[in-house]
């Protein structure tokens, strides 16, 4: 299993094959594809990817597109570009969308190799992502801007999708550690028989398919910040490995006889309850109390209602790349958002957001481009069909086409603004990959252009 990994995007393939290679000789983990759409692809199914080379001029999505995409999707991947074209204003240009840097070919092996050394992991996130309106998250900044200066271990409690990563980079973004990586790991996303590896490394011969030694996270994020999300649903083998490691500020690999001394400062984010699972011995208590030296409680996006619109025009801002016309939250939108409970926290925001952008026209989004759930389009119809009182014999069809059509609007619309990355658009959709699949497989047997 690869720990991390750097994705290559180039058209042209005689030199994708040699970049892939001199990174593989260099001992990293790397994925290659032609074009940015399949970039976009393999990006929304591989969590691990750490890096991005990508060349400038391609077919279809180009490098500076597929650049701007990533920023709105993940703001901290850093990207490399690559260009036979290079010039100045070029570099400028691309290093303001958000470029962590820019290599102009031919380029010599070691300098590819310097830059995958220096990049792999970074963060390439500019800004505060941490937005702090309502007077609770502000407080809450507060004090994490001081416990930023110490090296405590700080256990981070909240909701799924409330925050609890955006406030560990904030935490690692203002302390003396933040020229460090800050490595981000979700422990419930690893499978438990790879986790101990995928934290700890391994040397090569250690378990079936360990062809070559590979660093662990906590090696990683040397002279950094580890983030370990979803602490709670570590099985208590690896809790009882990580205590020790935590313990002695020391990590043996998988497989290895050496003890690597470790300067990494740990945060760490759950959703359980943890009085629940230590007395029910799902956790350890003892690592508990290592972990939480400071504990820090995120707040529900509902409990922090003065944060909600803040946060769609931070998104609204991002998903529009700078470059188009950012259309702005009418009066009427914002009091939907903020009338919403949010079960899903600021991960359903951001899906609503993108839902909005999809079908607002104009400069501004309007009440009626909130659409919080997506099924409830058709059902909200459906239910003023059912209320008919017969007067009109024609009405229910009509509608029911209108209905089709405005389905197939939508679909076509998100499928387009997410650059034909399906994972994403059946996300933003709440609808099942099969269900979008079968849905496209319709509308192209029926003429439309499917990307």
């Amino acid at each position: 299993m690869s720990l991390a990994r750097i994705l290559v995007v180039e058209d042209d393939v005689d030199l994708r094959e040699a970049i892939v290679d001199t990174l593989q000789l260099g001992d990293f983990e790397v994925i290659s594809v032609d074009n940015g759409l399949s970039a976009l692809a393999v990006l929304g199914e591989d969590e691990q990817i750490s890096l991005v080379f990508s060349d400038i001029r391609m077919d279809g999505m180009d490098g500076y597109a597929l650049l701007k995409r990533l920023r709105a999707l993940k703001p901290h991947l850093p990207v490399v570009l690559m260009t036979a074209y290079g010039t100045i204003e070029q570099a400028v240009s691309a290093m303001k969308d958000g470029a962590i840097d820019y290599l102009v070919k031919p380029f010599e092996a070691s300098i590819l190799l310097e830059k995958a050394q220096r990049y792999l992991n970074a963060d390439a996130s500019s800004g505060d992502d941490f937005v702090a309106v309502d007077p609770m998250t502000q407080k809450l900044k507060q004090i994490a801007k001081k416990l930023a200066q110490s090296d405590a271990s700080v256990l981070i409690t909240g909701e799924s999708g409330s925050g609890k990563e955006v406030l560990a980079r904030y935490i690692h973004q203002q302390s003396p550690r933040a020229q460090g990586p800050f490595i981000a790991i979700n422990c419930a996303a690893i499978p438990e028989s790879m986790l101990e590896a995928t934290l700890f490394g391994y040397e090569k011969g250690a378990f079936t398919g360990a062809v070559k030694s590979m660093p662990g996270k906590f090696e990683q994020a040397q002279k950094g910040t580890l983030f370990l999300d979803e602490i709670g649903e570590m099985n208590f083998d690896v809790q009882s490995k990580l205590l020790r490691v935590l313990q002695e500020r020391e990590v043996e690999r998988l497989g290895g006889d050496k003890m690597i001394n470790l300067d990494v400062r740990v945060l760490s984010a759950t959703n359980i309850e943890f009085e629940h699972a230590i007395k029910n011995h799902k956790f350890r208590e003892d690592l508990f109390y290592r972990l939480n030296v400071f504990p820090m409680h995120l707040p529900p996006l509902r409990e922090r209602i003065q944060d909600i619109v803040p946060i769609a025009e931070r998104l609204i801002a991002r998903h529009c790349d700078g470059k188009k016309v950012q259309p702005i939250l009418d009066e009427g939108a914002a009091a939907r958002l903020t009338a919403y409970n949010w079960p899903g926290n600021i991960r359903e925001l951001d899906n609503v957001v993108q839902r909005a952008l999809v079908l607002a026209s104009g400069e501004s989004i309007m009440a009626d481009d909130i659409l919080i759930d997506a099924r409830s389009l058709w059902q909200e119809e459906t239910l003023s069909i059912e209320a008919d009182d017969g007067t009109n014999d024609y009405a229910s069809p009509l509608i029911m086409q209108d209905l089709k059509q405005q389905e197939i609007d939508l679909i076509l619309k998100t499928l387009k603004a997410n650059a034909g990355n399906r994972a994403k658009t059946a996300e933003i959709l709440q609808l099942s990959p099969r269900t979008l699949r079968y849905k496209l497989a319709k509308l192209r047997d029926s003429g439309y252009d499917v990307e």
